[in-house]
């Protein structure tokens, strides 16, 4: 059943606005209570006592003459005007104001309607202050990313420094490596036959450790800059294993480590860059060595485990602790402070061989049951179809006699330093510190091979391979590069120039001494 409504009075008294009837002359003819509690006027001194202009201030009624007057009679209404009302305590109480125009006969009156503005204006203050909260915050957010996207462009650019920095530093300090080792390799030709050899020993075996840190400098900055780039060959594992713990076996017996090699009986394939994957092998076991005590055991195994070939290498050394596991493959990471490590490093041995691993398509693990437990670095390389027949290792054929040689390099250390350790070995050596002396020497000395610098102070030394191999007579001279560069483009460039041979400094004796003898069999 419905409930009872109240009458129309009772509706149009107790509205929730104010609500007025007034003759067209602005006379209140009628209010509801309302409206006389808002204006604080009682019924009797509103209605027949009052006109609408009385309650206007003189703003508002000179607005209510000149535009709501005139749209009224047009249109019959107006909407939403917001005006201020003056109470009977002349006070100012903001209101909307709606009107209608209505004829009842030949009488017109006006119905007034009026809403309280004040907790609009409250609520749209807040909006106000709301919206401006928001903006600020949305100023302040972008204002944040802005600031996130310089930090990240400048990380970008200090990390891409770092990497060129890295890729600098590595060739710079090829260039004093470079006489260091040809001086090693003359003292070796000369006191071969000494009967204590350690201290040569002792200079060799650092030397090498120098030049290997330097390559690993070099290595780590093509990685991270996506530029190394693998030759890819089928690879036979358990030779590549069993050639990097001899060539370790004097590192180890200095620190008196027990070395165990177990590797699998059948050979194990792989398609890869064996210098690369024997780069893995060696940072490994060094890594072992460096950080396990004297006296100490290191295991090296080589095995297949489902269609994946395995290397292992375990020692019980200083281990490492399992807040470090997740981050011993970072850049420049390092286990120790370095002031309290007496083992060196620079920390990027183990970033180098997670590079290489990845760009194998493999994985790499380290397992440690925490300090003083030994630790294991686990490396998987997919297995490959065997290749038809055994890869030969080339025979280092003996150096020639007589064989004419023209050292050019400005770094004159460098030049004299190899002059004296071909010199050593017989051949007949010129040396030249610039293109133009180069060419000069070539005047009256034809060498069966030229050995030059690509960073000459006049001309580089892919422009002088030029001009030398547009000499008559030189088609058979083999040209080979000795540069601190050695990247993939660099020898390409070479090769582009006219060079037969490309080798990094400090260049191995031993891998300069065929690429000699080839030039004496081009000659003859």
């Amino acid at each position: 059943m419905a409930p009872d409504l109240p009458a129309g009075d009772v509706l149009f008294d107790k509205a929730a606005c104010a609500l007025l009837l007034a003759a067209s002359d602005g006379t209140i003819l009628k209010a509801n209570s309302t409206a006389c509690t808002w204006l604080g006027y009682s019924h009797a001194q509103l209605a027949g006592g009052r006109r609408m202009q009385d309650l206007l201030p003189i703003g508002a009624r000179l607005f209510f003459h000149t535009h709501c007057q005139p749209i009224l009679e047009v249109q019959g209404s107006v909407a939403e005007i917001q005006v201020d009302l003056r109470t009977a305590g002349q006070e100012r109480l903001p209101v909307l104001i709606n009107i209608v125009r209505h004829t009842d006969g030949e009488q017109v009156l006006h119905h007034w309607a009026f809403f309280k503005a004040s907790d609009r204006k409250s609520y749209e203050r807040e909006l106000r202050n709301a919206r401006n909260v928001a903006e600020t915050a949305l100023e302040a957010r972008r204002g944040a990313e802005e600031e996130l996207k310089k930090l990240n462009a400048q990380l970008s650019a200090a990390d891409r420094r770092k990497d060129e920095f890295l890729a600098t530093l590595s060739h710079e300090l090829r260039n004093p490596l470079a006489p260091m080792r040809s001086a090693l390799d003359v003292l070796a030709l000369k006191f071969s036959g000494s009967a204590d050899g350690r201290l040569l020993h002792a200079f060799d075996r650092q030397l090498r450790h120098l030049t290997r840190l330097v390559d690993d400098l070099m290595e780590v900055s093509r990685i991270t800059q996506g530029r190394m780039q693998l030759r890819c060959a089928p690879v036979e594992l358990a030779a590549l294993v069993r050639g990097v713990a001899q060539d370790l076996a004097p590192t180890m017996e200095a620190a008196r480590h027990t070395l165990r090699v177990q590797v699998a009986q059948d050979p194990v394939h792989v398609d890869g860059d064996a210098t690369r994957l024997a780069q893995v092998v060696l940072n490994l076991l060094t890594n072992a060595a460096k950080y396990t005590p004297e006296g100490g055991l290191i295991e090296l195994h080589l095995e297949c485990d489902g269609g994946m070939a395995q290397v292992r290498v375990c020692d019980n050394g200083i281990g490492i602790p399992a807040e470090a596991l997740a981050t011993v493959f970072d850049m420049f990471s390092q286990l120790e402070p370095a002031l309290e490590r007496s083992r060196g490093g620079l920390g990027i041995g183990l970033a180098l061989v997670r590079g290489v691993v990845e760009l194998h398509g493999g994985t790499i693990r380290a397992d440690s049951a925490g300090c003083g437990l030994g630790s294991t670095f686990t490396v998987r390389l997919p297995v490959a179809d065997p290749v038809a027949g055994p890869a030969v290792a080339p025979v280092a054929a003996a150096l020639p006699d007589s064989i004419r040689v023209l050292v050019v390099d400005d770094n004159e250390d460098a030049a004299e330093t190899v002059a004296m350790a071909l010199e050593w070995s017989g051949c007949e050596v010129r040396v030249a510190h610039s293109a133009s002396q180069a060419m000069a020497q070539l005047a009256a000395f034809v060498p069966d091979a030229a050995l030059l610098d690509i960073g000459l102070p006049d001309i580089n030394g892919y422009e002088l391979a030029r001009r030398i191999r547009a000499l008559p007579g030189t088609g058979r001279m083999v040209l080979i590069a000795a540069t601190g560069w050695g990247q993939q483009k660099d020898r390409e460039r070479a090769f582009d120039a006219g060079f037969d041979h490309h080798l990094t400094k400090p260049i191995d004796f031993e891998l300069l001494r065929p690429l000699l003898g080839q030039a004496v069999r081009s000659a003859s």
